[in-house]
């Protein structure tokens, strides 16, 4: 109900004509996603809503409709008289397999659920810091990882050939291994891996040479572009995959929630290459991502994969997106083993060096 109704809400955000009114809708569409109850629970007796920060009058009112009748005439209304009803029907078909923020505790907490628990949960290795795109510095992803029990980190900047999300150039990322061994001298027990996110490009190869690639201590290739078209690029994935050097195929979609459906491609064909070749297939767990999704997830568990559990984090707040990843896992029934983030650091490490150039 809670991903229903954030739903509706975003329905409602894209058809307003002033920008205020677009945001607050999408606050708390926002909000309604990341609740950690089911919505049905901020009922009251009267049967109004118990107050929820960002949730306004006019939200609270379309909440519940929802509640009581199971849509919300109100938007529908509005989405007709909008004449927008084509766009909205597509945005609707890019929210499917999202889990909501309630819905990953639940999946989290479900005893009849058998893939991995948080205490599988060794080390997430996706992450990205103020080097390239994001807002953390390789100590402050130390010492959350350490926080919250884990054993290794990966660091995986962008590429240099993703200049908009500030790549990092060779010369730079020389300059980071040096941090990370001073890092991991003073953090004794705890290991931060020397790694990165590069970019897929449209024939499926990365955009760093073999040479460049031995630097590093863990992979991620992902596709960046070509993410809203219908055209079948299972031959890019594939060749993605198949490249020496590359141990994860990151949010191998590209997917965004309710905005683009990412790479089109023939997966059981892309999953049996990744078994193939040894490469890991990511499920992202930022919320927007959730990528692959449970469902998805499901053939590349059949096909013999293996898997990396991973927030994509860019702050340290976003460390904890790494639990909807194992949500989905979890959904998916991946047999812990098959995970490897949940596997001892010494053998994580030797896997790594196999797939080396």
């Amino acid at each position: 109900m809670n991903g229903r109704i954030a739903a509706v809400l975003r329905d409602f955000a894209a058809i307003q004509k002033s920008r205020p009114s677009m945001w607050g809708y999408k606050r708390a569409a926002r909000t309604i996603m990341t609740l950690e109850e089911p919505i049905e629970s901020y009922l009251q007796p009267d049967g109004t809503l118990r107050k929820i920060p960002n949730i306004g009058p006019a939200s609270s009112r379309v909440i519940l409709e929802i509640l009581q009748t199971g849509t919300s005439a109100t938007v529908e209304r509005a989405i007709e008289e909008s004449g927008q009803t084509a766009d909205i029907e597509r945005r609707r078909d890019l929210r499917g397999h999202f889990l909501s923020r309630a819905q990953v505790l639940a999946a989290l907490k479900n005893r009849k659920l058998v893939g991995p628990t948080i205490d599988d949960y060794r080390g997430d290795l996706q992450m990205h810091s103020t080097w390239s795109d994001g807002s953390q510095s390789l100590e402050d992803i130390i010492e959350a990882g350490i926080a919250r029990g884990y054993e290794y980190c990966a660091v995986t900047d962008h590429s240099y050939g993703l200049k908009i999300a500030g790549g990092v150039s060779m010369e730079e990322l020389a300059q980071q291994h040096l941090e990370i061994d001073r890092l991991n001298k003073k953090h004794k027990g705890f290991r931060l891996l020397k790694g990165i996110e590069a970019n897929i490009r449209a024939d499926g190869t990365v955009d760093m040479e073999p040479h460049e690639l031995a630097q590093l201590e863990i992979v991620v290739a992902a596709p960046h572009s070509s993410l809203r078209v219908a055209t079948d690029q299972t031959a890019r994935m594939v060749t993605a995959v198949k490249t020496k050097g590359v141990h994860i195929l990151g949010h191998p979609r590209g997917r965004m929630y309710g905005s683009r459906p990412g790479v089109t491609a023939d997966w059981e064909k892309v999953f049996k290459a990744a078994k193939r070749s040894g490469v890991a297939i990511e499920i992202d767990g930022d919320p927007a991502r959730q990528d692959l999704d449970y469902d998805v997830a499901r053939a590349a568990v059949a096909a013999g994969c293996t898997f990396a559990l991973d927030s994509d984090a860019h702050s340290t707040g976003e460390l904890r997106y790494a639990e909807t990843s194992i949500a989905h896992a979890r959904l998916a029934g991946v047999p812990p083993d098959r995970i490897i983030n949940c596997w001892p650091l010494e053998r994580l490490l030797e896997w790594c060096a196999g797939r080396r150039p």
